[in-house]
């Protein structure tokens, strides 16, 4: 077996000796976060996929939310101090943060953006993330993550209201 080859995510862990699980997993191409998390074989309740927004200042925010959630365009926005945020084109992607589509981690991106984590994984005992390539997620804490990513924990996804 040749030696792999570490992604920009997996070197700064390292550096940074955060302990975390590497899972590979066959991907031909890239459709969906749903579909990413079952060929893995991760649990779906603990997979958070990661998310690139500008806000009305041009800066740019990173967002690590769950898989199957969708983003609150209103709580991201005061999550981060802004009048509003959308999502950066996708177009764009690879130029701002160096990953491609189905293979951003909210590590190792070009630059360090400010980073919020839904406050739905603070609990969890451990959360899946990108590895910073399509077929690679990693198996880290919270804790781990958010120290690593400098990021703060705010709740950031649209919540169903039961009736």
């Amino acid at each position: 077996m040749g030696k792999e080859t570490k992604t920009n995510a997996m070197r700064i862990l390292e550096k940074n000796k955060i302990t975390y699980r590497l899972i590979h997993y066959e991907c031909n191409e890239f459709t969906d976060g749903i579909h990413s998390i079952e060929l893995s074989g991760c649990p779906v309740e603990k997979s958070y996929k990661t998310l690139v927004m500008q806000g009305k200042s041009k800066q740019y925010y990173v967002f690590v939310i769950p898989v199957a959630a969708e983003v609150d365009l209103k709580a991201a926005a005061r999550a981060v101090s802004e009048k509003s945020v959308e999502m950066i084109p996708l177009k764009e992607l690879t130029a701002i943060t160096g990953y491609v589509r189905g293979g951003c981690s909210p590590i190792g991106m070009k630059k360090q953006f400010h980073t919020v984590i839904d406050e739905s994984a603070a609990n969890l005992d451990f959360i899946y993330i990108s590895g910073g390539r399509i077929g690679d997620t990693i198996e880290l804490t919270p804790d781990d993550l958010s120290k690593v990513a400098r990021a703060n924990f705010a709740p950031v996804i649209r919540t169903t209201v039961s009736s």
